[in-house]
């Protein structure tokens, strides 16, 4: 049996705002097989376009700059367990989120983890610095590089034996997709194919778990979303870039032989989060005195979101690595059925957007100003709700913060780390809610 994890409260300083200043100064279902849509097609299309496109074009010069003796040793000596039968790991996006703390979680129990990271600026990346110089602490090395660098990622992959791969790397949001519609494609799907292409040809292939999304539920009305939903009709780009993502993993567990987990991901958040999010840019405004806008959906109906505080979303992944049965296939070749599985990671008690302003009121104490507004046609839906069934039964998964507690340990970090200045990078009008 493998040790509990030590989560949030355990595992982040009890002062992160020096290590953001330090940081700063270093510049730092289950089995399921549907019909492609024809958006789907589409988005593979593309996808094998952008590869042809890239393979034309030379490597980066610093692929041979990274690369050594020592590069060589850091790698092997972070992906080495520390525990009897401990898994090793290679984290994508290890400087993300949910990354980070996924990170952090399987180094503390004895697992061996390299990250690997691109820190592009989709949001402040000296947020993500500050991650990686925790993750540096935990002797966790973190990678910098791209998951669509196949040379990189072959690289990775001959310096250490990856048990299981943790693919949390992607383009995030769903209003960005508007400005900058090429990022989710690059990121989303050719990057995704490019790290399965790497896994299938490693012998031994590891097991694959990777961040899908609640968003592929996208138009969809019935309640609780269940991953046995049809799950053809996204609302939006990002949306429609995850749900290809599940037919590719697919179509590599049928082929190669990929143990294959996706976790489908409701509005995580928590200490560390993502500044893009609602909770997170809310917070920042109304310390500011700014004022923050607040969607509502079709009669003016709230919206509401199954908000899951990034300790369950932990919980929930490190119970898919260590379920998740071996992939079958040798250097690339077939030798047997592989699991694949798909998993709604969600707290399971929807909550509205003004309650969770209200919650944040209390805890900052101070009054927001609110500016309400008709949902624009831009990707969103109007509510989620997870059904977590089947990885409760599966994974042992049961979600234990409530809104309100989350929220509250989020505002204790947010103060300890921006300190008086409330920083933050985000627009209120450009927040997902």
């Amino acid at each position: 049996m493998p040790p509990p994890l030590l989560l949030e409260g355990e595992l982040f300083p009890s002062s992160p705002g020096m290590l953001h200043r330090r940081s700063r100064r270093h510049h730092l279902m289950n089995r399921q097989i549907r019909r492609c849509s024809a958006s789907t097609f589409f988005l593979i299309a593309l996808t094998a376009s952008y590869l042809s496109f890239r393979s034309f074009f030379p490597s980066s010069s610093s692929y041979y700059l990274r690369f050594g003796y020592s590069w060589d040793r850091l790698v092997r000596s972070s992906a080495s367990p520390r525990r009897d039968s401990g898994i090793s790991v290679l984290v994508t996006g290890a400087a993300g989120f949910v990354g980070s703390h996924v990170s952090l979680a399987l180094k503390k129990r004895g697992d061996g983890v390299v990250g690997l990271d691109n820190f592009n600026d989709y949001y402040d990346p000296s947020l993500k610095r500050a991650r990686q110089a925790l993750l540096s602490q935990h002797e966790v090395f973190v990678v910098d590089g791209d998951i669509n660098e196949a040379q990189l990622l072959a690289r990775l992959f001959d310096s250490a034996q990856f048990t299981h791969v943790m693919h949390l790397a992607a383009q995030a949001g769903v209003r960005y997709a508007i400005e900058n519609p090429h990022s989710y494609v690059r990121s989303n799907l050719a990057g995704l194919v490019t790290l399965l292409e790497a896994c299938k040809s490693s012998d031994p292939q590891p097991a694959v778990v990777w961040a899908s999304s609640s968003s592929v539920y996208g138009l969809n009305e019935k309640v609780p979303f269940s991953e046995s939903d049809a799950t053809d009709r996204p609302a939006s780009l990002y949306a429609a870039t995850k749900k290809a993502g599940e037919e590719i993993t697919h179509s590599y567990n049928h082929i190669y032989g990929l143990s294959i987990t996706g976790l489908r991901f409701f509005t995580v958040y928590g200490p560390w989060g993502r500044p893009d999010m609602a909770y997170f840019s809310f917070t920042k405004n109304i310390l500011q005195g700014k004022p923050i806008t607040i969607y509502r959906g079709k009669d003016g109906v709230a919206l509401a979101r199954d908000f899951t505080f990034i300790d369950d979303i932990v919980r929930g992944c490190v119970a898919s690595l260590d379920t998740a049965g071996k992939s079958t296939g040798s250097g690339g070749k077939k030798t047997g059925p592989a699991p694949y599985r798909i998993f709604n990671l969600g707290n399971t008690s929807p909550v509205t957007v003004p309650k969770l302003v209200r919650i944040l009121e209390r805890n900052l104490k101070a009054k927001a100003k609110v500016i309400a507004k008709e949902m624009p046609g831009n990707g969103d839906v109007p509510f989620t709700h997870a059904n977590i069934s089947s990885a409760r039964t599966e994974l042992g998964y049961e979600p234990k913060t409530d809104l309100e507690s989350g929220l509250k340990r989020f505002v204790k970090w947010y103060m300890s780390y921006y300190g008086d200045s409330n920083k933050g990078d985000t627009n209120p009008e450009e927040s997902r809610q």
